[in-house]
């Protein structure tokens, strides 16, 4: 869930890093400030499980992948700088991101092999805001993780239930896939991971 903060006029990306203070999350949705507000128990359990699922994998694979804590996702064109639940860098690239030394932002899909939302009340922002701008940049691939089914039914359809979003980039734009239940996830960047849908939405029950 986010709560935009009070300000008078929209601001810059500057601006903004140079406003952001220590400790608390949050982020820029074309110029207007918004504070994340602190996730709930199951939130944090399907990051932490997806991270280390992730992280597994791509260790297995010898990828030179990796997922920081606090980075920030700035479509180039836009006033905006997102901070994903999961975000995994492809880190050869980062030599070549003008934003990372100083700002640990990234603004190539070069340097991008997955972003990872999980749902929380405010899905537009999720399914709308940040999917348009993720395609836009050209990030490959781009999950959305439903767990409560809050998606309006256009996109999760109906009845509403947990699902997961994977959106694959082809031909510039994105294709959905959605996964509900004991469906088998298909990721086009990791196709080897072994996962259902259940296993992400209940991840407390698996550590």
């Amino acid at each position: 869930m986010v709560q935009a903060l009070p300000k008078t006029k929209p601001v810059t990306f500057e601006e903004f890093i140079e406003w952001k203070p220590e400790g608390n999350r949050y982020e820029l949705h074309h110029g207007i400030i918004v504070k994340m507000n602190q996730p709930v128990g199951k939130h944090e359990d399907i990051i932490c499980f997806l991270n280390e699922k992730i992280t597994a994998e791509y260790l297995r694979l010898n990828l030179p992948y990796g997922i920081p804590k606090t980075a920030l996702v700035k479509p180039p064109e836009s006033e905006s700088a997102y901070s994903p639940d999961v975000l995994v860098l492809n880190r050869p690239n980062l030599v070549n991101e003008p934003l990372w030394e100083k700002e640990s932002t990234v603004t190539q899909a070069a340097s991008i092999s997955l972003v990872i939302e999980v749902v929380s009340a405010n899905w537009r922002v999720d399914y709308l805001t940040k999917a348009g701008d993720y395609e836009e940049m050209g990030i490959p691939e781009y999950w959305i993780a439903d767990y409560l089914g809050n998606g309006g039914r256009r996109f999760i359809g109906s009845p509403k239930q947990p699902t997961l979003s994977i959106h694959e980039l082809i031909d510039g734009e994105y294709q959905v896939s959605l996964f509900k239940g004991n469906d088998w996830i298909v990721s086009p960047i990791f196709p080897e991971l072994s996962l259902t849908a259940n296993q992400i939405f209940q991840a407390e029950w698996l550590f």
